[in-house]
């Protein structure tokens, strides 16, 4: 997994590629790849709403709610199991004692 860098260096080195200084060259002077680079423009752009895309912030909230679901659907797995091995599994009727 890459490592991730902090917002403010992100905020910087998009900031020089703005004023002007060629993409490739800030990418080599500050040690990231140019194609890493090249994807946080990208994204930035999308965030100014001057590209179409998903904003980093419906991304952070869609990642979040994605991990969530993943949580629940294996709660409802293990409750699920957990019914069938206790022969709970068949809705019985309201009102019965067993």
């Amino acid at each position: 997994m890459p490592r991730p860098y902090p917002a403010e260096f992100l905020a910087r080195v998009i900031a020089l590629v703005r004023a002007g200084i060629p993409q490739k060259q800030a990418a080599d002077d500050l040690g990231i790849h140019p194609v890493t680079l090249s994807k946080w423009i990208k994204q930035d752009d999308i965030d100014r709403g001057a590209r179409p895309g998903v904003p980093t912030s419906e991304s952070t909230e869609l990642r979040a709610a994605r991990r969530r679901i993943r949580e629940l659907e294996t709660e409802l797995a293990i409750v699920r199991q957990a019914a069938t091995f206790l022969g709970e599994d068949k809705p019985r009727p309201k009102g019965s004692t067993r």
